[in-house]
């Protein structure tokens, strides 16, 4: 498949191209600096499928060129740092103006866990433990959550793709994905296995305007 991954250069992101390229796609990673894309050993063999483009993302203009023609975009876009809460909303703005002025729909987002539905069965610590880190971080869920709202009014086929907190672990894939809902009792996920569930999910129609929980 033909692929573009925004926020190339950050964990899940990273991740993204990574496991996209080693599966045989063809990724455009969009990136404000390609010096900071670090593919690894291997990670991306002859470089003949892999295409960096370097773009300013407040301009959809600018990045029209990295999804025209594009099977699916997968975006990891997000605040890495609480100061920078409201970057997700704005990038993310800019991602579905320049796809739906090319005519591509399948989008995948990373949002987080706590911006979604608490599973009932969860336990009084769960809920006390989600409400804790919402409180927070409450810039960072508040930019989430506009970035969902504007990602559900747009005309792609999106999936809202929700992670509890992340981990630094090799991809497993063994984790639990629920569709709509979050797996009960789910605290954890590494940043590999979030970008191999997208990866799983871009023909899955399953998931198409879904929110999906993933969780170990």
């Amino acid at each position: 498949m033909k692929l573009t991954v925004f926020g190339a250069t950050g964990g899940i992101g990273g991740e993204i191209v990574r496991q996209a390229l080693a599966s045989g796609h063809e990724v455009t990673a969009v990136v404000r600096d390609p010096a900071r894309l670090v593919l690894g050993e291997g990670g991306g063999g002859d470089g003949s499928r892999l295409e960096v483009f370097r773009a300013d993302l407040g301009d959809p203009e600018a990045v029209r060129g990295a999804v025209a023609g594009r099977e699916a975009v997968l975006s990891g876009l997000g605040a890495r740092r609480r100061k920078d809460a409201g970057v997700a909303a704005r990038l993310t703005r800019t991602v579905l103006r320049a796809m739906e002025a090319e005519r591509v729909r399948r989008l995948l987002v990373v949002s987080a866990a706590p911006v979604g539905p608490a599973p009932e069965e969860d336990g009084g610590l769960d809920r006390a433990m989600r409400g804790l880190v919402s409180a927070l971080l409450r810039d960072v869920y508040t930019d989430l959550r506009e970035m969902e709202a504007e990602v559900s009014r747009s005309d792609t086929d999106w999936t809202l793709v929700r992670p509890p907190r992340l981990q630094n672990k090799p991809v497993s894939g063994r984790y639990r994905s629920v569709i709509g809902g979050f797996p009960t009792k789910g605290r954890f996920i590494g940043r590999a296995d979030v970008a191999h569930a997208m990866l799983a999910m871009v023909g899955d129609v399953r998931a198409v305007k879904e929110g999906v929980g993933l969780a170990y």
